[in-house]
C-alpha cells in the first residue's frame, strides 16, 4: 500500500483528481505522523486536528464533485510561528508574547493557502522572534535533526524543516532573514527556497525590515514551485509586495539547465573554510549539472565578508522587537536575544545607514556579477547539523550564528532568490546542501536548476519518515 506521507504536494493533487485517496485520509496519516515524531524532534508548537480533519472533510466533497477551489485543495501544509493564522496564536516563540486573542487574521502566504483549500496541520517550532539560525526556544524548548536527535535542526524554521523531512506534511511556509529557511533545509535534507524579497507578501511586516522573506519548504523543487505559485501574488498590506509573477513557476520548471552559466564558488574565494565532505558532495552535485548542459566556471563573486553590516541591520531590528516589552517580559528573553538586543540598541542611525551603503554597494556587484552568470553555486553551509541546544559549534570559536553560516546571510542583504538542493550525507550520515542563487527576479532559474538536479537523482534517496 501507498503510505500517503511519503507523497508530494503534486502526487497528492494527482491522487485527489483520480480518485485514489481522499484529502481525509492524507490528513489523518499526516496528523498521525506527526503526532509520533513530536515527542522526539519536537517540530510544533501545536496541532491543529480538529481543524485540519474539518478542512479535509471539506476538500474531499469537492473533490467528489470535480469542484476542487485551488491548486492545493486538501494538501497537507505547516505554518512557522512567526505567521499569523487565523483562529490560533502566533507566539513567536516567545512566552513574553501573551496568547489572548483576538487572533483573527491570516498573515498574505496563509490567506493565500486558505483560499486554495490547503489543511492546516498545525504551528512548527522556532526560536524566539526567529533570531537565530537554530531552533530553540524558552517557550517550546529545542527542536531536532531528523536523521540525529542530538543535532540541532538548524534554525528557524527548523520545525518546519524537521516536520517535512519526517512526513508530517509535504509543504512548509518558513521565514528567512538571514538563511532561516535555507539553514534547516540543509542541516534536514529538504528543499528550501528564499524566494526574491516582496515576492511573497509578509504582514505583520517584520522589524528586521527588508532582510525578512517568506519561502516554501518542501521535498522537491516541483512542490516548491506549486507553493510559490500559490502564496507569491501581491496582497495590499504590504507596500512592498512585488506585482503578479510574470508567469506559473511549475510551468518553467522544465527549461532544464542547458546552456545557463554557472559560476561554482565553493569558498567564496577562500573566505570560508568547507568540510571535505560537505566540498565532495556539492562539487559532485556541481558536476551533474555540467553533464546535464550548465556551462560551469568556476568563479568568485567580488565582496568581502559582509557580517558588521548584516550584524547592524540585524541586532537594530532585535532591538525593535522587544523595545515594547516591560522588565517582567525581557526578563524571560532567551538570554542571547537579550545580548544581541542591548548591541543594537547601542547602534545610532549613521551606524544604521551605513551598514545600508555596504548593502546597496554588495547588490551593485551581485548585479553586474549576474550579467555574466545566470546562477552561482555554493554551498549552503560549510559543516553539517552540530549538537542541539547551541547556538553555535562547540570548540568553533564562533560568537554567534552568523560564524558558521557566511554564504547565507549575503542573499538577505541582495534580497535575491536563493535556495537549498540536498545533495547527500556526509561520514555521519548527515545532509548537505547545495545552495542555488540567481539574480533578482530570477526565482525561476534557481527552481528551475534544482528541479533538473532532482530529475536527475543528484539529490539522492529522501530520508525514510520516522527512521533514522
Amino acid at each position: 500500500m501507498t503510505d500517503l506521507t511519503e507523497l508530494t504536494a503534486v502526487q497528492l493533487v494527482d491522487g485527489y483528481r483520480k480518485g485514489e485517496f481522499s484529502p481525509v485520509e492524507v490528513t489523518r496519516a499526516a496528523l498521525e505522523r506527526a503526532g509520533r515524531i513530536q515527542p522526539e524532534v519536537n517540530a510544533f508548537v501545536r496541532l491543529t486536528a480538529e481543524e485540519a480533519t474539518e478542512r479535509a472533510r471539506e476538500s474531499a466533497g469537492r473533490w467528489r464533485r470535480g469542484e476542487p477551489c485551488g491548486l492545493l485543495d486538501g494538501v497537507p501544509v505547516t505554518v512557522k510561528d512567526i505567521l499569523l493564522m487565523r483562529g490560533h496564536p502566533t507566539l513567536r516563540g516567545s512566552r513574553a508574547v501573551s496568547p489572548d486573542g483576538p487572533w483573527d487574521e491570516d498573515a498574505p502566504s496563509v490567506a493565500r493557502l486558505r483560499e486554495h483549500g490547503a489543511v492546516f496541520l498545525g504551528k512548527t517550532t522556532t526560536p524566539e522572534y526567529g533570531w537565530k539560525g537554530v531552533t530553540d526556544s524558552p517557550l517550546s524548548g529545542v527542536t531536532r535533526n531528523p536523521y540525529d536527535p542530538t543535532r540541532t535542526s538548524g534554525g528557524s524554521s527548523g520545525g518546519a524543516a524537521a516536520a517535512v523531512a519526517l512526513g508530517a506534511g509535504p509543504l512548509a511556509l518558513g521565514t528567512d532573514g538571514g538563511g532561516s529557511v535555507r539553514i534547516p533545509a540543509s542541516f534536514c535534507g529538504i528543499f528550501g527556497l528564499k524566494p526574491t524579497y516582496g515576492r511573497v507578501p509578509l504582514y505583520p511586516a517584520s522589524a528586521f525590515g527588508t532582510l525578512a522573506h517568506v519561502g516554501p519548504m518542501t521535498r522537491d523543487a516541483a512542490d516548491a514551485a506549486l507553493l510559490l505559485d500559490v502564496i507569491g501574488v501581491p496582497d495590499a498590506r504590504d507596500w512592498s509586495a512585488l506585482g503578479p509573477a510574470p508567469g506559473s513557476y511549475t510551468d518553467a520548471l522544465a527549461g532544464g539547465v542547458r546552456g545557463l552559466r554557472v559560476a561554482y564558488s565553493p569558498t567564496l574565494g577562500g573566505q570560508v573554510a568547507v568540510r571535505p565532505a560537505v566540498a565532495t558532495a556539492v562539487r559532485r552535485a556541481v558536476e551533474r549539472l555540467a553533464e546535464l548542459g550548465a556551462y560551469v566556471t568556476e568563479a568568485d563573486p567580488d565582496f568581502a565578508e559582509p557580517v558588521d553590516a548584516f550584524h547592524t541591520l540585524w541586532f537594530s531590528g532585535a532591538a525593535r522587537v522587544v523595545q515594547r516589552l516591560g522588565p517582567r517580559q525581557r526578563a524571560v528573553l532567551d538570554p542571547g536575544l537579550r545580548e544581541i538586543c542591548a548591541a543594537g540598541a547601542r547602534y545610532s542611525a549613521l551606524d544604521y545607514l551605513a551598514a545600508v551603503d555596504v548593502r546597496m554597494e554588495l547588490g551593485r556587484r551581485m548585479g553586474a556579477f549576474h550579467e555574466s552568470y545566470d546562477l552561482l553555486v555554493t554551498p549552503t553551509l560549510p559543516i553539517t547539523a552540530f549538537e542541539a541546544g547551541a547556538e553555535v559549534p562547540k570548540g568553533s570559536g564562533h560568537r554567534r550564528w552568523t560564524g558558521w553560516t557566511p554564504f547565507t546571510y549575503p542573499f538577505n542583504l541582495t534580497q535575491q532568490p536563493a535556495a537549498s538542493v540536498p545533495v547527500g550525507t556526509d561520514g555521519e550520515g548527515l545532509p548537505v546542501g547545495l545552495q542555488l542563487v540567481a539574480a533578482r527576479h530570477r526565482d525561476d532559474l534557481v527552481l528551475r536548476a534544482a528541479h533538473a538536479l532532482f530529475e536527475a537523482g543528484a539529490t539522492g534517496p529522501r530520508l525514510t519518515p520516522g527512521g533514522s
